[in-house]
C-alpha cells in the first residue's frame, strides 16, 4: 500500500440477526447492491449501538432506506444511473 493512500476501514462481519432480518424483509439483494463502503458502514453503525433499542432503530432505518432505494444512514443518497 502506498503512503499517499489512506488505509481502508476494517471490515465489519455480518451479524446473524442482521442477516436474518434482511432475509425476512426480502432486502438481501437491495443490501448487496449497495456500494461496499455503505454495507460496511451500516454494519458498523448497527453493531456499535449499546442499547438494544438503538440497534433496533438503526436496523429499521437501514431497512427503510433499502426498501426505498434511497438514503444512507439518515443522509440523502441515491444510486447512480
Amino acid at each position: 500500500m502506498s503512503e499517499d493512500r489512506a488505509p481502508r476501514r476494517p471490515r465489519v462481519p455480518m451479524p446473524p440477526d442482521v442477516r436474518d432480518t434482511l432475509a425476512a424483509a426480502g432486502l438481501t439483494e437491495a443490501y448487496a447492491a449497495r456500494p461496499p463502503y455503505q454495507r460496511n458502514d451500516y454494519l458498523g453503525w448497527i453493531t456499535r449501538a449499546v442499547r438494544p433499542e438503538t440497534r433496533a432503530r438503526r436496523t429499521a432505518t437501514m431497512l427503510r432506506e433499502l426498501e426505498a432505494a434511497r438514503g444512507y444512514m439518515g443522509m440523502p443518497w441515491s444510486p447512480r444511473r
